[in-house]
């Protein structure tokens, strides 16, 4: 019985020591993971710090996606380590029980035995010993191993008891890791797809960028083409230039009329981020079809398609002061006609890249002027 007992605890021993490995392994990584959770999380607080950029947004979503994807990491370990502990504890239950029904028989025989003892038995005991001291040596060997039993069958029943509320605890627990570990799974698609929304974005951005540095170097081409055609009209117009204006056109200043209604979307000198319009003039968002006047009395200088800038009317205001009218559906004068202050020229259409709205430009003395500075206030 006693060789039972030590091989019970020595059993117990080296599962508990096989289980103290395993933890000591999974506690290991648990740490390296909170270790990375915690630089990640430093670099996060700093990137919020900085000013917001793409890039930097792009950054903190990847940043976004290594934390679930070490929360995640994470929760599968500690899931790992509850079914571990489980599986050890299923295994210690079983060994009990197996242990127990081992013992069984030699308990039962014994408790037999003692109760006999108990019911006339120890008279028996006392008559078939010869000397006092034998009957006490042997009484008290009866009452140590009837308590030890007592104590052993006490203590493996409470072993087992503490085995099963765990094994239940661990269940619970064991529970609340998948559902964590499936809420760091939603998380982490949730931010997978984040960034690759973001990194189409940036993809897209390089896109038109790349179209934008095109449309840029055309623009330069087409402006400068503009400048040759602008410079030989007054010797093409010959006697349909315009003869000078009633009013001096460098008197106008802040007194010209919009040439359409709309809000203002590029300004003058401003490197369009679309491209859709030469910096030397303003582009104003406009509804197709929408009427476009002579801001002064002029004559028609050109009225035809240029590259770059679609259906343009150039009117003559005299003394090489000229306004440009740029992306027009249509046009209702032609080279030539004489047009007053508000007569209507045609209609506002479509810039480069498909948005509604009409390019103005002025020149005085031959140069780009800021058409705000000429326009009346509103």
């Amino acid at each position: 019985m006693k060789r039972l007992f030590v091989v019970l605890l020595l059993s117990v021993a080296a599962s508990s020591g096989a289980q103290q490995d395993d933890r000591a392994r999974t506690e290991g990584l648990a740490r390296t993971t909170s270790e990375r959770l915690k630089a990640l999380n430093q670099e996060a607080d700093r990137l919020a710090s900085e000013a917001r950029t793409l890039l930097g947004d792009l950054r903190r979503l990847e940043l976004e996606r290594q934390i679930k994807d070490e929360e995640l990491r994470q929760a599968k370990a500690d899931e790992d380590r509850v079914a571990t502990d489980l599986t050890s504890l299923n295994e210690e239950l079983a060994r009990l029980a197996a242990e127990e029904q081992a013992e069984l028989p030699a308990l039962r025989s014994r408790l037999v035995e003692l109760y006999k003892l108990g019911q006339g038995g120890y008279l028996r005991l006392l008559l078939s010993t010869t000397e006092a001291r034998s009957v006490g040596q042997a009484s008290r060997m009866v009452a140590a191993i009837a308590s030890r039993d007592r104590e052993r069958i006490a203590a493996h029943r409470g072993r087992v008891d503490d085995l099963k509320r765990a094994g239940v605890a661990l269940e619970e627990r064991r529970g609340q890791q998948a559902s964590l570990r499936a809420a760091a799974e939603r998380a982490q698609s949730a931010a997978r797809a984040a960034v690759q929304k973001h990194e189409a974005l940036v993809q897209d951005i390089d896109k038109r960028r790349d179209l934008n540095a095109q449309l840029a170097g055309e623009l330069m081409s087409t402006q400068q083409r503009l400048q040759a055609t602008l410079k030989e009209l007054p010797s093409n117009a010959g006697a349909a230039a315009a003869p000078p204006a009633s009013l001096p056109f460098t008197a106008l200043r802040g007194e010209l009329d919009w040439p359409a209604t709309g809000p203002l979307r590029h300004r003058f000198g401003q490197s369009a981020a679309s491209a859709a319009s030469s910096p030397n003039g303003i582009e104003i968002t406009t509804v197709p079809g929408t009427p476009v006047k002579a801001v002064h009395e002029g004559a028609i200088a050109f009225a035809d398609t240029f590259a770059g800038y679609g259906k343009l009317v150039i009117i003559d205001h005299g003394s090489q002061a000229f306004s440009l009218y740029g992306h027009l559906l249509d046009m209702s004068v032609a080279r030539g006609a004489r047009v007053s202050h508000g007569d209507p020229i045609g209609t506002a259409g479509f810039a480069l890249l498909g948005v509604a709205g009409l390019y103005f430009e002025l020149r005085v003395d031959g140069q780009p002027v800021d058409p705000l500075q000429w326009l009346r206030k509103r």
